[in-house]
């Protein structure tokens, strides 16, 4: 096959080409170039799409010998990523940027681009398995290494998509294997530290970008009966079930930790209250994307839920809504989930299996006895 490799500078999706390569397919590499104003250099482990790593990107393909170009998609990760990040958090809700930038840029605006150039897969340095069968869907599954794992922020790309995508370290063992195995390669960049956060926001102060672009938008901070405990510059700085940087001058009344209830950009108002009261017991998602089968008789079905992109995958049950959506049941299961937020995105498991996917539009409050 002619396969189009994502090369980002970093170790995975060299090693991922690299095995492409070795399993007989014609590889090309591409590196994106998303930021419109590209640093020269990394700040540590933070950021992508420097000079440098668009250096580092070039060098391993030379290593590998396969030919390699930059494409610049600034503009659509501009128009799409960026600016979902900023509307998602104007509204009060909590988006994932990495999930939106599978669904938008890697699975959408580069995979349509290679399609369009004749190439017939995709490859990136994603820890994920892809399982094929002879006339059924291909399946997305975890990748072997449990801690580096990345179904979660893939599961948005939907079956179709994933025919065209090729996951090479899906079976690796662990980080160090492929580190091990980057070095016996010769490529220099088998001990170049991880990239982590938010790739466009580089100096890792989230709060501070976010207020460079939605502006200085005060108001209060009160708890559940609306008793003001303190002010804060914005909403945007604020996500469900958080703790720190609350900024109360008091502490509750009895003594306890206080975590972000609801946040209400209307009104410019952060509620905050007791850990008990994050307690989830229903969670509503829109617009599904499934995997396995679309339960489009809308009965309850087992399986388990995973809310964050390091979370715990915790028993459940779900259905498929009429609308499009899907309903999860957590009070179904034995664990609690606590703190889901608005723009989270929702992954339903079968062990293994990635069933669907949809971002969580709202939740309800589990009732305790």
């Amino acid at each position: 096959m002619r396969v189009l490799a994502a090369m980002s500078g970093g170790v995975d999706s060299a090693v991922a080409a690299a095995r492409a390569v070795d399993a007989g397919h014609d590889v090309v590499g591409v590196h994106m170039a998303l930021s419109r104003n590209r640093d020269q250099f990394r700040t540590g482990s933070r950021g992508c799409c420097s000079i440098e790593d668009a250096g580092d990107a070039r060098r391993a393909a030379d290593v590998i010998g396969i030919p390699y170009y930059v494409w610049d998609l600034s503009e659509r990760f501009e128009e799409t990523v960026v600016a979902d990040f900023l509307a998602e958090y104007a509204a009060g809700r909590t988006p994932n940027p990495c999930v939106r930038c599978n669904e938008h840029i890697k699975f959408e605006a580069l995979l349509d681009k290679a399609v369009a150039l004749g190439f017939d897969a995709v490859c990136t340095g994603h820890y994920a398995r892809i399982v094929r069968s002879d006339g059924a869907p291909p399946e997305l599954h975890r990748a072997r290494d449990a801690a580096k794992d990345q179904s979660y922020v893939l599961a948005v790309m939907g079956p179709e998509r994933l025919a065209r995508a090729m996951f090479p370290l899906g079976d690796a063992t662990s980080k160090d294997e492929v580190r091990a195995e980057a070095a016996e390669r010769g490529l220099s960049v088998s001990a170049k530290p991880d990239s982590y956060d938010i790739c466009f926001v580089a100096d890792g102060d989230t709060r501070g970008f976010l207020r460079d672009r939605l502006g200085s938008q005060p108001g209060p901070i009160v708890d559940a009966a609306g008793e003001v405990l303190g002010t804060h510059d914005g909403t945007y700085g604020y996500t469900i079930g958080q703790r720190k940087g609350l900024a109360i001058g008091r502490p509750a009344a009895d003594g306890k930790p206080r975590y972000v209830l609801s946040i209400e950009p209307v009104t410019s108002t952060v509620v905050v209250g007791s850990a008990d009261d994050l307690d989830v017991g229903l969670i509503r998602a829109g617009s599904g994307v499934w995997f396995a089968g679309d339960h489009a008789d809308g009965d309850w079905f087992d399986c388990a839920v995973q809310v964050r992109a390091h979370g715990e995958a915790v028993a459940v049950r779900a259905r498929a809504l009429r609308d499009g959506g899907i309903e999860v049941d957590v009070t179904a299961g034995s664990y609690r989930l606590q703190g889901v937020a608005a723009g989270q995105s929702l992954v339903l498991y079968d062990d293994s299996q990635v069933l669907a996917q949809a971002t969580v539009d709202a939740t309800t409050p589990a009732v305790r006895a």
